[in-house]
């Protein structure tokens, strides 16, 4: 196809502002399927189409960028096809935009109608301005009642002229949109009903792939796939040239290693899955099957006159953890992979496809140091790992230090919080606590008014914060964050102001010994359940740790009778997700993750280790 017919474009957006659900309804709306198929792929449940992994789906959330292309036809009879890039939206998973972004020429800037520009929005747009990409802003979710689709446009104006965009990136289109009523106007009182304006906003707006077919070939690796019966597929654009089946080609790694190999199989993007052709030129996205070694951010090039394209650069880690064997007295009870060469080989392969994604070795051989954007990237590993079989221990998230001009920095974050007006002084003595400084607030109108405050804060200060913002503000606040920058460090941050219950022995919960602990806190575990010595069964109520017995089964004697312990006061227990029982532990204590269940514990299970420790620490 005529390089003049085909348009790559990217969608990106902050959390939740809908490009998913925009994406499903291009599809839906392109003529290429019946609603049943789409229904199909969806999983029958009206799912998010492009949102295939099962943890996407369970959350609600997009993790991986996926392609997908569109064929479309103009009013003048024109055929084009729309190359299609839906990335994540949280901060978390910024490695994934960013080293997606080289296969676009332009993109879709969703924002919701009332939310605005959120922290998100200002990471992926300045992103998109550094690749040089062509904006074309959806002002989605503009049916909501309490919208103010103006404002939006020109808050996103403001957002660019912040961010230093050229003239041609400051001329951007705007569509204003409801993705989930799949309709898209250029004017809110013209009463289209169905989402033409996108695609002329694309056709006309994105411009047309600038790559020359004659020259020597050239394809920059952005994405790996994996087939059982072709092995690695490399998926990624290319900038020069052509690629044909059966060719024979040059592989430039990241070191600048060259590597002759040959194309077994060559596929183009057609709809939600792939096509096999004969040969893919200049400017459009194609996915090779045969290539081995290959690596994102390698280069495809021309056996004669081999060329590797610039490196995909990639922000560095700012969070980072300790994986480690699974010690503890139930290990190997429901893994599959408990080793720690199970451990280390599957980071390996993580670190294929993850590009934002750092291993190092631990302190010991049976622990490796990970690093990654976030809690929510992390977790997200873990929660992979926990489902394919993996027990694994992790202890606390830590922000990365850096030395800068010699001076200790740390990692800041750029959080807002929508909340309440009612709300806002509870958010902000919370906040003042972990050394953050305000930047804005402003009031926004509707149903209710809420405040929207943005803050600066050390990533330290989050952890934790997400269930006391939710208990301060009774589930009525909204957080977002990205990564800002580095500073100096700002002193120290509270830490968990409760101490915990750990149990003294291992048994089965009894409905009766929580009975007799019920003034003593909050439990994690319920009667029934196996605890061992040194987990953490409960919250207590005062700051301290204490040992508790939460085995202790009732004594059978002439004056206590067996009963059912109906009369047994107990209250539900708190269950702690996975990522919720990261923030929740301390220095001293471990997660440790199964494919059944998530516990938390102390580092060393018994009480005399625990006393002889604390001793040579204060010594």
């Amino acid at each position: 196809m005529n390089t003049k017919y085909i348009r790559n474009v990217a969608i990106i957006a902050h959390v939740d502002h809908g490009k998913t659900s925009l994406l499903d309804q291009l599809l839906y709306q392109s003529g290429m399927f019946r609603d049943a198929e789409l229904d199909k792929l969806a999983g029958g449940q009206h799912n998010l189409i492009m949102d295939s992994n099962p943890i996407e789906r369970e959350r609600g959330i997009t993790i991986l960028s996926k392609n997908c292309a569109i064929d479309y036809t103009d009013q003048d009879g024109s055929e084009y096809k729309i190359n299609v890039i839906d990335t994540p939206g949280h901060a978390d998973f910024g490695g994934e935009v960013e080293r997606v972004m080289k296969m676009a020429d332009g993109v879709l800037l969703v924002v919701d109608a009332f939310e605005g520009p959120m922290p998100q929005t200002r990471f992926v747009l300045s992103k998109a301005l550094e690749n040089h990409l062509k904006p074309v802003l959806v002002v989605n979710k503009a049916d909501r009642t309490d919208s103010r689709p103006d404002d939006v446009v020109t808050e996103v104006f403001d957002l660019l002229v912040q961010l230093d965009a050229d003239d041609d990136a400051l001329d951007f289109p705007v569509v204003f949109s409801s993705a989930r009523d799949g309709w898209a106007r250029r004017d809110m009182n013209d009463g289209n009903d169905n989402m033409k304006p996108v695609y002329d906003a694309i056709i006309h707006s994105v411009p047309t792939p600038k790559d020359n077919p004659e020259e020597p070939l050239q394809m920059l690796v952005t994405t790996l796939d994996y087939s059982d019966y072709v092995g690695k597929i490399a998926i990624g654009r290319v900038f020069a040239g052509r690629i044909g089946e059966a060719q024979a080609v040059t592989v430039i790694d990241n070191e600048g290693k060259h590597t002759l190999q040959k194309v077994v199989k060559l596929y183009q993007f057609s709809g939600l899955g792939k096509a096999e052709v004969d040969i893919v030129q200049a400017g459009d996205i194609c996915a090779i099957a045969g290539l081995d070694p290959v690596d994102i951010g390698n280069t495809i090039a021309c056996p004669d006159k081999p060329s590797a394209l610039p490196v995909i650069s990639v922000d560095e880690p700012t969070m980072t953890m300790t994986f480690r064997v699974n010690d503890g007295p139930f290990a190997g009870r429901e893994g599959k992979y408990v080793t720690s060469r199970n451990i280390k080989d599957r980071l390996d392969k993580e670190l294929v496809t993850n590009v934002a994604l750092r291993v190092e070795p631990g302190n010991t051989g049976e622990e490796y140091k990970v690093s990654g954007r976030g809690l929510l990237h992390l977790g997200i590993l873990l929660e992979n790992m926990r489902r394919e079989g993996y027990e694994v221990c992790v202890g606390k998230p830590e922000v990365i230090i850096r030395k800068i001009d010699g001076i200790r920095q740390e990692p800041i974050e750029n959080l807002v919080v929508e909340c309440p007006t009612d709300c806002q002084n509870s958010v902000m003595s919370l906040l003042g606590d972990r050394r953050s400084e305000m930047v804005s607030m402003e009031i926004k109108g509707g149903e209710d008014d809420f405040v929207r405050m943005e803050f600066r804060i050390p990533s330290r200060g989050l952890f934790g914060l997400h269930a006391r913002m939710l208990n301060a503000t009774q589930g009525r606040a909204i957080m977002h964050h990205t990564f800002d920058r580095y500073e100096p460090m700002r002193g120290s941050i509270p830490q968990r102001q409760a101490g915990v219950m750990v149990a003294l022995e291992q048994g089965q919960v009894t409905a009766y010994a929580l009975d007799s602990l019920f003034d003593r806190g909050i439990f994690f575990v319920k009667s029934g359940d196996a605890v061992y010595e040194g987990q953490i069964v409960g919250e207590h109520c005062k700051d301290n740790d204490i040992e508790v017995n939460a085995a202790r089964a009732k004594q059978l004697t002439n004056m206590r009778a067996s009963g059912k312990d109906e009369s047994a006061r107990m209250r539900p227990p708190r269950i702690m997700s996975l990522e919720a029982a990261l923030e929740y532990i301390q220095d001293d204590e471990l997660v440790e993750i199964t494919p059944h269940n998530i516990r938390m514990r102390k580092r060393l299970l018994k009480e005399t280790d625990r006393r002889r420790a604390e001793r040579k620490t204060r010594k």
